[in-house]
């Protein structure tokens, strides 16, 4: 005879092996003590739960099990891993509603029964929580390898327009544009990255420095973020999964905290000295081989670059620079583009 035991054995083990796929991301893959032991803490409350029901594990018959058969294609597809966090946390919720629910038909066990159905449901809230926490973490790879970025500065466009600057950036191999103006204020700001992004017109991706909300209301693909700016985990709040979030790193140990914050890419320099933005302490070439070799996201390399030192960089493996005023204040804008771009170019077709 099928009975509710049955259900709550069967939903037992699907929310067991969802809890420990939600464990093992945040463990290995965003390497997050806090949100691993959150999972495992859940996970071993929900084991102690159970324990009080043993005899479960009589009512299951796997072989007989229609379910076993019955799968989806969405079921047997996975894109990234974020959608193996969403898919595992879905499941697990979904595995406790059902046993609060199955559970509160008493079984042959009243006091029990119902204490189960109040601490499943006590782990679902849990649960919504951290895989919230957890997905918000893991970067969505929504960013590609940029190959040329300019730092699109008004200030420093010397010799023409920026809009002209840009127009030929873009005409001579510029693939991301980052709107970079530290001196305008929110409103006017917000007009200027407007008017970028409609000039711009989907032929390179539009970034916005440090601000995220003016990334949100301009129409913009992404935000580029500092070490002071607030982090990509809260960044992600507001502008949810599918906008890109960069961030600016200097060593090893901020590319790998940007990657667990869920960051799609990092800023990796500065590379040399620059007077654009003064940096006591250059990161340098070295830091773009450690960068490299790790591997952990696209990058884009900085800090006074140009196209008499960019063959240092692309002898280490660089794939994508991102430059300001080796293009805005260059006399011919479109030249100076078409000389950093040529030369990214080779890496870049060989791969």
């Amino acid at each position: 005879m099928n009975t509710p035991q049955r259900i709550i054995d069967a939903n037992a083990n699907r929310a067991r092996e969802a809890l420990r796929v939600l464990e093992e991301a945040a463990r290995f893959i965003v390497e997050d003590a806090d949100l691993s032991g959150k999972l495992k803490t859940i996970r071993h409350d929900f084991t102690g739960a159970m324990m009080l029901f043993p005899e479960l594990i009589v009512h299951r018959d796997t072989p007989s099990d229609i379910g076993t058969t019955i799968t989806t294609e969405a079921e047997q597809t996975r894109t990234s891993v974020k959608d193996i966090v969403l898919a595992a946390g879905s499941r697990a919720t979904e595995a406790l509603r059902a046993i609060e629910e199955y559970a509160k038909l008493s079984l042959d066990k009243p006091t029990a029964s119902q204490n189960l159905a109040k601490t499943t449901e006590q782990l679902r809230y849990r649960c919504y929580e951290v895989t919230k926490q957890l997905a918000l973490r893991i970067s969505n790879g929504n960013a590609k390898q940029w190959r040329l970025c300019l730092l699109l500065t008004q200030s420093l466009c010397t010799h023409h327009p920026w809009q002209q600057v840009l127009e030929e950036a873009i005409a001579h191999g510029a693939d991301c544009i980052q709107v970079r103006e530290k001196e305008i204020d929110s409103g006017p700001l917000l007009a200027h990255i407007r008017r970028v992004v409609e000039r711009v017109r989907g032929r390179a991706t539009v970034i916005v420095n440090d601000r995220p909300d003016l990334a949100q209301l301009s129409g913009a693909q992404g935000v580029h973020l500092g070490q002071a700016d607030i982090g990509p985990w809260e960044a992600r709040k507001l502008l949810g999964s599918e906008m890109i979030v960069g961030v600016s790193t200097s060593n090893l140990e901020q590319a790998r905290q940007a990657k667990a914050d869920g960051a799609d890419y990092c800023g990796v320099g500065p590379m040399f000295p620059t007077t654009t933005k003064h940096k006591p302490n250059l990161a340098g070439p070295d830091y773009l081989s450690e960068y490299l070799a790790w591997g952990g996201l696209p990058h884009l390399t900085i800090g006074g670059i140009h196209p008499n030192n960019i063959d240092r960089l692309l002898e280490i493996g660089c794939k994508g620079v991102a430059v300001c005023s080796a293009v805005c204040s260059a006399p011919d804008p479109g030249k100076a583009a078409a000389a950093l771009a040529r030369a990214l170019q080779a890496p870049l077709m060989s791969e």
